[in-house]
């Protein structure tokens, strides 16, 4: 049974085993998505779902949104590269420390308090099969957010040759106490 389908976004929280890095704490890359893994919602992203997307906002000068937990008021970077590849979806990108809510989401990153990713997307294309599971053949995807809770158990950030110190807690400690007065004087 083949469908187009039209609506609100969805969203799958997934880091794949392949991992993601961040380097030193705003520098973002690994895989968004993996082509025929299931995930827990039951559905399937096949190899190619992301082509007609990727192309079709390239083509109009556009580009996957970096949110904070899909939340479309908080963008808090840039993805510098989007692409597929025989694996999935690869991302590359920059969190923008200048951005308030990117400074946080790099302080929560390094101190291993957010550790997933999630893609927003509306289904283009999908087949169920006799198992009651969706294949999602072509998706338009709209953003990728870092998350808290990603959707797969095994899906988690990792900040790889990165060990939090005392120095990383004093920035984290700093840029809390900078956003307490930057709320405290807008009361």
């Amino acid at each position: 049974m083949n469908w187009k389908m039209q609506g609100a976004p969805e969203r799958k929280y997934q880091q794949p085993e392949a991992g993601l890095t961040v380097t030193d704490g705003t520098q973002v890359a690994g895989y968004a998505s993996l082509f025929g893994k299931r995930d827990q919602g039951g559905d399937v992203v096949q190899k190619g779902a992301y082509a007609a997307s990727l192309a079709k906002l390239a083509a109009g000068g556009r580009a996957v949104k970096m949110l904070w937990q899909h939340d479309p008021t908080q963008p808090i970077g840039v993805w510098d590269e989007v692409r597929e590849d025989a694996t999935g979806l690869w991302v590359k990108g920059r969190i923008l420390t200048e951005v308030e809510k990117g400074r946080e989401a790099a302080a929560l990153l390094t101190a291993g308090a957010i550790d997933g990713l999630s893609i927003g997307y509306r289904t283009v294309k999908a087949e169920r099969d006799g198992k009651g599971q969706r294949h999602l053949q072509e998706l338009e995807l709209w953003e990728v957010s870092l998350v808290t809770f990603p959707m797969l158990p095994e899906a988690r950030v990792s900040a790889k040759g990165e060990v939090p110190g005392d120095e990383i807690w004093q920035e984290v400690a700093a840029l809390f106490a900078a956003a307490t007065e930057t709320l405290a004087g807008r009361s």
